[in-house]
């Protein structure tokens, strides 16, 4: 017994270090690091080198588990800024989208399978959302930087359009349990997906704040303190779930809430879950390729690839393009939004279900799920950087390679301790002061600790270290940073022309002809900026304002645009003329433009 469980011991040990090896292959030819983690798992599976895994209650068990940890994480690491900025549309992507897909897809599937519409409607609940793990990865590890507001409603989108599938696809399942058909699709479904909701968001705010409330109050160990915080969200995962409220909505509020609350230690939490977190989802995947049969997939391999293909190219655009239809997105930002639709472990775990519930056409439904996952990964996860590039989505670095180490201060304080290393090239190494309010108060120069007020000009190799309020640091770092490389791509960016945003907006009509109203008349143009934007700027954010289009080249402490581009062509460029994803604005200025013309026939 004891070498059989050391040989368990020892594969395990093996495979998540392949799994680990394999993110020097992902980030050196830009794979998508999920998908060696699920070919791991498969090639080492009944037709690799022979493991036979076949407990589909451990795999959904474990998945489960796994997925808990990853959006408890994500919600740990979304601001609350970023929340309120995209929240709406989020939201919406994360029901609406989700049923519009499953329903497009459902009837697809009918055809291309031959299954019943509620079966299709099934596989299309399973496929039907986004997985938070492989966005999570790309957007946050990948090295794709894209503007703050498209960034935030993927990020928010992938955490929280979870439940709404594992909704769908357990009452579908239990309905085709049941021998029930479409008719009893009504008001008690319906009910049920606002009880399992409206739980999920009272017990994940709940959550959050005990966590933060016993994190704050309780002395515990600082190695305890970790272990105690993920008891704590499991905790109310649990607890949710076992009063049939969603407890995978419930651990992502709780980790936003604990998180922008003022949580002791957060920095410390953050990377202790960040680490847990690349296990859980090297675990799930692994798990999840070894539950698959390859040699099974011949059957279904093309109708399989078409339908992934009709996710892809047709049901997701089409629900993204209807849901964001009410809010001000430009046409490349759709059409972003719509390719990051990565199907992943979600999929493959919510394909369990049926294998659990014992419906006929389970296996069918597990392997169709698995082939859409690996179509998705590779062309739409292998892509992912080269689409935000030709669209003109991805925003250039604003500063070049920083060194910098935060250190936790005790309590909940509104300051922060910061250790900068002084680079070669750097505004500070060139002489330029640091700010009275940055309270720099020591310098390491060659192993020696001095006051700053001794320590004259800053060298490169110098430490410092200061006392600094939250809301500064991004200032602190640029002084600090070396130079950002731009490269000419990335300067067309930013526009031909630079415009002072403290002058009046009514002088863009005057010199450029822009569509400004009586009410913009009166504003600058950084006020006018900002009032598009919803109330926020971010570096990098554009506003077309016919015939041009502004672009944000910095933002002030105050949040006022202290630097803006022009560019002579709103919609060119990279990003191309985009026929499809038209905002609410562009088609009531399409209908005026036809309304116009038959008019003057």
């Amino acid at each position: 017994m004891l070498e059989s469980l050391y040989l368990v011991i020892l594969v395990g040990t093996v495979l998540i270090l392949l799994a680990a090896f394999s993110s020097l292959l992902a980030f050196r030819f830009g794979a998508p690091l999920l998908l060696l983690f699920l070919s791991i798992g498969l090639l080492t599976g009944v037709d690799g080198l022979g493991i036979d895994f076949d407990n589909a209650d451990l795999a959904y068990f474990v998945g489960t588990l796994a997925l808990a940890i990853i959006l408890f994480d994500s919600g740990f690491g979304t601001s609350l800024q970023s929340f309120r900025q995209a929240a709406v549309p989020a939201v919406m992507l994360a029901t609406v989208g989700v049923l519009i897909t499953a329903i497009l897809f459902g009837f697809a599937a009918s055809w291309l399978l031959g299954l019943p519409i509620l079966e299709g409607m099934l596989l299309g609940a399973i496929v039907g959302s986004t997985d938070a793990a492989a966005v999570f990865f790309l957007l946050r590890v990948g090295g794709i930087t894209i503007r703050e507001r498209v960034r935030s409603l993927l990020e928010i989108e992938s955490g929280t359009n979870d439940p709404m599938a594992i909704f769908l696809t357990i009452a579908l399942v239990e309905l085709l349990s049941s021998g029930t058909g479409l008719d009893e699709l009504g008001a008690d479904v319906f009910l049920g997906f606002v009880r399992q909701m409206g739980l999920g968001v009272a017990f994940g705010f709940a959550g959050g704040w005990l966590i933060r409330t016993l994190v704050s109050k309780l002395a515990i160990d600082r190695g305890l303190l970790p272990i105690f915080t993920l008891a704590l969200a499991m905790l109310v995962f649990a607890a949710t779930g076992a009063v049939d409220g969603s407890g995978f909505l419930a651990v992502y509020i709780a980790g936003l809430y604990a998180a922008n609350s003022g949580l002791r230690s957060a920095p410390s939490l953050k990377r202790f879950q960040d680490g847990l977190t690349w296990l859980a989802q090297i675990v799930m995947f692994l798990i999840l390729g070894l539950l698959a049969t390859p040699s099974e997939f011949g059957a279904i391999l093309l109708p399989a690839i078409a339908l992934a293909a009709f996710l892809i190219f047709v049901a997701r655009p089409f629900a993204v393009w209807l849901c964001l239809l009410p809010f001000d997105f430009q046409r490349r930002e759709g059409a972003f939004i719509s390719w990051v639709g990565l199907r992943g472990a979600v999929s493959i775990l919510l394909a369990i279900v049926p294998l659990i519930g014992g419906l006929d056409e389970a296996r069918l439904f597990f392997n169709t799920a698995f082939i859409i996952v690996l179509a998705s990964l590779l062309v739409q996860g292998w892509t992912l950087g080269l689409v935000a590039r030709r669209l003109g989505l991805v925003v250039p670095p604003r500063i070049g390679p920083i060194e910098k180490v935060e250190l936790e201060l005790p309590g909940t304080a509104n300051h922060e301790l910061l250790s900068y290393r002084v680079v070669p090239d750097s505004p500070v190494a060139r002489g330029e002061r640091i700010p009275r309010w940055a309270r720099p108060s020591l310098v390491i120069r060659d192993g020696q600790s001095m006051r700053y007020q001794y320590a004259g000009r800053l060298r490169a190799g110098d430490y410092v270290y200061l006392f600094i309020s939250q809301r500064y640091p991004p200032l602190l770092d640029r002084l600090f940073a070396s130079p950002a490389r731009v490269s000419p791509d990335d300067a067309e960016f930013f526009g031909e022309f630079t415009v002072d945003p403290a002058s009046p907006a009514s002088g863009l009509a005057v010199a450029y002809g822009a569509r400004v109203s009586d009410a913009e008349a009166d504003l600058s143009i950084s006020q006018m900026m900002i009032a598009r934007l919803g109330g926020r700027a971010e570096y990098g954010d554009r506003v077309t304002v016919r015939p041009v289009e502004l672009i944000v080249r910095e933002v002030g402490v105050d949040g006022n645009v202290v630097s803006a581009g022009l560019s002579l062509e709103p919609e060119g460029g990279r990003g191309g003329q985009i026929p499809l994803f038209l905002n609410l604005r562009d088609l009531l200025a399409l209908a005026h433009k036809v309304l116009g013309r038959r008019k003057a026939d």
